[in-house]
Formats: C-alpha cells, sequence, structure tokens
C-alpha cells in the first residue's frame, strides 16, 4: 500500500512540472490523458477558459461495444482515435499533449500514436 502511494504522489510531482511549461489555448487545447487499473480517459482542455472542449474514454458509448475481448493497449487505441475524430468534428487540429505525468509508453503511447494516426497534429 506504502508504494502505491509513493508511485502516485511520485506522479502528482512530475505532473506540476510538467504542467509548469505546459497550458492549451484556444487556438492550440490541451490533449490530457489519464489511466487507470480498468479504464483510460483522454480530454481536450482549453486552459483559458477552463473548459472540456472534447472527451472520450473506455467508457464512451460510441465505442463500448466494441472493446468486448480486446486487451487494455486496443482499447487504449481505439480511446485515440475516437478522440481524434471529436477533436476533429470541432474543427480543432492542432493539440498539445499532456501525459499528466505517467511515463510516454503503453497504453499512454498508445493513445497518442492513434491520436496522430487520426488526423491530430502535436
Amino acid at each position: 500500500m506504502a508504494s502505491d502511494k509513493k508511485k502516485n504522489a511520485t506522479r502528482v510531482r512530475r505532473k506540476r512540472s510538467i504542467r509548469k511549461r505546459l497550458s492549451g489555448t484556444n487556438a492550440r487545447p490541451r490533449l490530457s490523458v489519464f489511466r487507470s487499473s480498468k479504464h483510460i480517459y483522454a480530454q481536450v482542455i482549453d486552459d483559458t477558459t477552463g473548459e472540456t472542449l472534447v472527451a472520450a474514454s473506455t467508457q464512451s458509448p460510441e465505442i463500448r461495444d466494441d472493446l468486448t475481448g480486446k486487451k487494455k493497449l486496443e482499447r487504449a487505441t481505439l480511446v485515440g482515435q475516437l478522440i481524434a475524430q471529436k477533436t476533429l468534428a470541432k474543427e480543432i487540429n492542432t493539440v498539445v499533449f499532456d501525459r499528466n505525468g505517467f511515463i510516454y509508453h503503453g497504453r499512454v503511447k498508445a493513445v497518442a500514436e492513434a491520436a496522430r494516426e487520426g488526423g491530430l497534429i502535436f
């Protein structure tokens, strides 16, 4: 239990360090990714107004039926594709990627690469 608290505290420290330098604007919003043990979430955020423009996750109704029988990495790829579709539908094609303190590896990397393949520019 203590190691879990230490891991999360380290992630939060990394997150604060990253967010000092990184901010989303109206012209180039921030694509923030959060992963839990079961799900992965992605949001496109305009930090000037504090508004979430687009959101997608493994719990989104658009892809919920497609997730059965898939591994977590494949689910993350579907979330990346969905966030790219929704963002491009709002005529936003350039974003700043925020890994939210997580290491750019595995599911976080899968979301980013799928969003790039979907047409988003980082």
